[in-house]
C-alpha cells in the first residue's frame, strides 16, 4: 500500500480527495482519473495543446481589457505556452470517454497551468478564478476542436495530400508512354495511358484536399466568448474576439468569432462536415491502394503488371514470399476513418439543446482520422507510387491479344460483327488483328491503324 507521503491533500467544492505527491493537476482531475477507467486513452495531445493555447490567449486578452494583472497574466500565459510547446505531457491522463462536454480536460489544463503559474509567480493562481477567468468549458472545448482540427489540416494533412497528388503526378510524367488494357468489371476493356490511370488518381487526391480546404473556413469559427449556454455569461463582450485575433497570430491562421454562439455550443456540424470530407479521401486512397494491389497482384498467376517495391518478408511459412504490404496499410487505415466518420455523425446529433455531450470523441477522432490519413497518404507516396516497376513485356502481350480492341472497329464493320471477332478471337487465343484480317474485307494496314492502342487512348 502506497505510504502518506506519496499523496497530497487537495479540495475541491465536492471536499478533500488524495492526489499524488508530484503530479501537477489537482482535485478535479484526480476525480476524473477515479471516475472515467475506461479506455486507457488519453485526449490527443494536440488537442490538449490547443486547449493551453486558448488559455495563454484568454490570459493575455484580459490584461489587455484591465481585468487581470499583467503579473499573474503572465504568468498563465508563460505556463500555457509551456503545455502548448508539449511540455508537461504527462500531466494530462484523463480518459476520452469522460463527461461529454471535456469538463475534465478543460480542468485538467487549468489545474497544471495553474500550478505551473504559482510557481513562477511564488504564490497561488486559482484553475478557475484565474486560469478558466472569462471561460466555461463549453466555450472552451469546442474552441479547442475547432482550433485543432484547423491546425492538424493546415499543418499535417493538406500538406501530406499534396505531396501524395505531386508524387502520383510525376510517376504519370515517367509513365506516359505505357499502353495498358483499361478494366471494367475487373474485365478487359479498352487500352488506356498508365499516365491516364494515375492522373486519375491524382485528380482524386487533389479534388479531396479542395474539399477540405474548402471547409477550413468555417472550422476556424470558434465559440469563444460564449461560456456556458451561448450567453456569455462573466465574459466580457470583448473577450471572445480578442482570444481569436491573438490565435491568428500566434498559428498565422485566420481565426474568427462564430456567427452565433449558440451554434457554436450546440452542435458540431462543420466536424460532421470535415470527417465526411477526410472520408472521401480515405475512400480515395482505399480506391488507389486496390488498384495497386491488382495491378502487383502475381507475380505469376495475377495480373503482374506492375512491381511493388519489396520491403518485408511476405511470410512465416512461404518461402519468398513479398506482399504489397503499404496498399494493405492504407485500407485499414481507410476502413479505421469510415469509421471513425461513423461515430462522429452519432455524435454530431448529440447537441442536446444548448451543449453537444460527446465533444471529447469528436476531437479524438477527427484528430486521429487527420493524422492517420496523412501519414498513411505519404506511406502510400514515398513508399509504394515513387517506387513501384512496370512490367513492359507483360503489359504489351496482354494488350495485342485484348479481343475488346475490336470495339475500334464499331463504326465501319458494327457491333454484331465486331462482337463474332472478339468472342472467336477469345475462343482461339489469337490477336484481335489475324481474327479481323479472316472476317472483314479490311486490309491489314487499315487494320492496324484502327486498333492501333496509343490511338485509342484519346489526348487526354
Amino acid at each position: 500500500m502506497a505510504s502518506v507521503e506519496q499523496y497530497r491533500i487537495e479540495h475541491d467544492s465536492m471536499g478533500e480527495l488524495h492526489v499524488p505527491a508530484e503530479a501537477l493537476w489537482g482535485a478535479q482531475t484526480q476525480r476524473a482519473i477515479d471516475n472515467f477507467p475506461v479506455s486507457g486513452q488519453r485526449m490527443p495531445a494536440r488537442f490538449i495543446q490547443a486547449v493551453a493555447m486558448i488559455k495563454s490567449a484568454a490570459a493575455r486578452a484580459h490584461a489587455g481589457l484591465g481585468l487581470m494583472s499583467t503579473e499573474v497574466a503572465a504568468a498563465i500565459a508563460a505556463a500555457a505556452d509551456a503545455v502548448a510547446e508539449g511540455q508537461h505531457a504527462d500531466a494530462f491522463p484523463v480518459d476520452v470517454y469522460q463527461t461529454g462536454s471535456g469538463t475534465s480536460t478543460n480542468m485538467n489544463v487549468n489545474e497544471v497551468v495553474a500550478r505551473l503559474a504559482g510557481e513562477r509567480l511564488g504564490r497561488a493562481v486559482h484553475p478557475n478564478d484565474d486560469v478558466n477567468r472569462g471561460q466555461s468549458s463549453n466555450d472552451v472545448i469546442p474552441s479547442a476542436l475547432h482550433l485543432s482540427a484547423a491546425l492538424a489540416c493546415q499543418q499535417q494533412l493538406l500538406p501530406a495530400l499534396d505531396h501524395l497528388a505531386c508524387v502520383i503526378e510525376t510517376r504519370a510524367g515517367e509513365l506516359d508512354g505505357v499502353i495498358t488494357t483499361g478494366r471494367t468489371h475487373l474485365m478487359d476493356a479498352m487500352p488506356v495511358r498508365l499516365s491516364q490511370t494515375l492522373g486519375g488518381w491524382a485528380a482524386q487526391v487533389r479534388m479531396g484536399a479542395s474539399r477540405i480546404e474548402t471547409l477550413l473556413p468555417q472550422v476556424r469559427g470558434l465559440a469563444q466568448g460564449g461560456t456556458a449556454v451561448g450567453t456569455g455569461v462573466n465574459a466580457h463582450p470583448e473577450l471572445g474576439a480578442r482570444i481569436a485575433a491573438l490565435l491568428s497570430e500566434r498559428t498565422g491562421i485566420d481565426f474568427h468569432v462564430r456567427a452565433n454562439l449558440f451554434e457554436g455550443l450546440s452542435a458540431q456540424d462543420d466536424i460532421v462536415a470535415l470527417s465526411g470530407q477526410i472520408k472521401s479521401v480515405a475512400t480515395a486512397l482505399m480506391k488507389i491502394a486496390n488498384d495497386l494491389r491488382w495491378m502487383n497482384s502475381g507475380p505469376l498467376a495475377g495480373l503482374g503488371e506492375i512491381r511493388l517495391p519489396a520491403l518485408q518478408p511476405g511470410s512465416s511459412i512461404m518461402p519468398g514470399k513479398v506482399n504489397p504490404v503499404v496498399p494493405e496499410s492504407v485500407c485499414m487505415v481507410a476502413a479505421q476513418v469510415i469509421g471513425l466518420d461513423t461515430a462522429m455523425t452519432l455524435a454530431g446529433q448529440s447537441g442536446n439543446f444548448q451543449l453537444n455531450v460527446m465533444l471529447p470523441l469528436l476531437a479524438n477522432n477527427i484528430l486521429q482520422a487527420i493524422e492517420l490519413t496523412a501519414n498513411v497518404s505519404i506511406l502510400l507516396a514515398d513508399r509504394a507510387i515513387r517506387g513501384f516497376e512496370v512490367d513492359r513485356e507483360r503489359t504489351a502481350t496482354a494488350l495485342a491479344r485484348n479481343p475488346i480492341l475490336v470495339t475500334a472497329l464499331n463504326d465501319v464493320i458494327g457491333y454484331e460483327r465486331g462482337a463474332a471477332i472478339a468472342k472467336q478471337a477469345y475462343a482461339q487465343g489469337r490477336p484481335v488483328i489475324e481474327v479481323a484480317l479472316e472476317m472483314t474485307d479490311l486490309d491489314e494496314t487499315s487494320l492496324r491503324r484502327l486498333l492501333d492502342p496509343a490511338a485509342l487512348t484519346g489526348g487526354a
